[in-house]
């Protein structure tokens, strides 16, 4: 039977992977700390997800450990050796990463090394799925020209109508210090495919989405917002006229991207993940999507300074991921998605 070691385990993509690989017939070993409550306090936590994966999957094993602990991580992976390693622990917020710069770069640098030596040493030849971000691009995504539309930005440059590609630059961007340290992250995932031979790739995630998101004001863009609506809780909007764009894609077509490396891996890959263009809305749309659906207006307010390294408009080019990948699609459209975020909310506030 296969095994699968996931960090972040308790989060949205651990979760969902976590589940989808166990209905493969894998031995589930998930790690997390909770560590997210301790960036973004008690709204931010994941022990609930955690307590559901564990009541629900019988081949789930919980193992409390900080991926920091190099010590510990070592043994761990050494004792496993692992089938698959799905890395999905991170600091994710832009904003929180100003506050804790050690902490953030410790958790997305250090704590990336430490758990790809440790494959090295005990399992070089399980893939290695690291989920990265869009962020590694910086602000450079802004640089594109835009056209003002009357709810969205919109690329002006058709070289982009279908988003942006793996090859988009990186350098000479303001990233946030969160970006940074996920591109320091990224190189290593790439370096130890490319250097070592490594079965590695980098997931770089636009608007990842779904149910089991615990959306906090500093980290979970849909979430959040689908959360402000059924709560009647005042949603701060920063900047660009509420017209910025993400692209957003479900856990569970996250989940089975990592199946379709599991079986068909490649060296030092590099991915842009996301929704693509079908599944790209604006705040302003997002506030009227979930207005229609809960029948409730949405509150919010206007902060007119952006936050520092947002993009203005970010839709991520699936042409990479289809053509190495045929048979992997986008199966959760935008509409599933705020149903299914509606239905959660609802759930959690009855």
């Amino acid at each position: 039977m296969p095994t699968l070691l996931i960090t972040g385990s308790s989060g949205l993509i651990g979760s969902a992977v976590a589940e989808h690989f166990h209905a493969l017939g894998f031995m589930v070993h998930g790690v997390d700390n909770n560590q997210r409550e301790a960036f973004f306090g008690a709204g931010g936590s994941t022990r609930w997800n955690q307590h559901r994966l564990e009541a629900a999957l019988d081949r789930f094993t919980h193992h409390e450990l900080d991926i920091r602990d190099r010590a510990a991580v070592l043994e761990l992976v050494g004792t496993l050796r692992p089938d698959l390693i799905m890395h999905c622990a991170a600091q994710p917020s832009h904003d929180r990463a100003a506050a804790i710069p050690f902490d953030d770069f410790d958790t997305n640098a250090v704590g990336t090394l430490n758990l790809l030596q440790a494959a090295r040493v005990s399992c070089p030849d399980a893939p290695f799925v690291h989920m990265s971000t869009n962020k590694v691009y910086g602000d450079r995504p802004n640089r594109i020209p835009l056209c003002e539309l009357p709810t969205r930005w919109e690329y002006a440059d058709a070289t982009y109508r279908e988003g942006i590609a793996e090859d988009f630059p990186i350098d000479q961007s303001t990233h946030s210090l969160f970006g940074a340290s996920k591109v320091a992250g990224d190189v290593l995932v790439q370096e130890y495919g490319r250097y070592f031979g490594m079965p590695t790739c980098c997931l770089r995630g636009g608007c990842l989405t779904g149910p089991q998101h615990s959306g906090v004001e500093l980290h979970g863009f849909l979430s959040y917002l689908v959360k402000c609506n059924v709560e009647g809780i005042p949603y701060r909007l920063y900047g660009y006229q509420g017209k910025q764009v993400r692209d957003n894609i479900h856990a569970h077509d996250v989940a089975r991207f990592a199946e379709a490396f599991w079986r068909h891996p490649r060296c030092g890959e590099v991915y842009n993940l996301g929704g693509g263009r079908g599944n790209s809305v604006s705040v302003l749309e997002a506030f009227d999507r979930i207005a229609q659906l809960s029948g409730r207006s949405m509150e919010w307010s206007y902060v007119e300074t952006p936050r520092v390294g947002d993009h203005i408009c970010y839709i991520s080019d699936l042409t990479k991921m289809r053509t190495h990948y045929p048979t992997w699609g986008i199966t959760r459209s935008l509409d599933n998605i705020f149903e299914e975020l509606y239905v959660a909310a609802r759930a959690r506030t009855s």
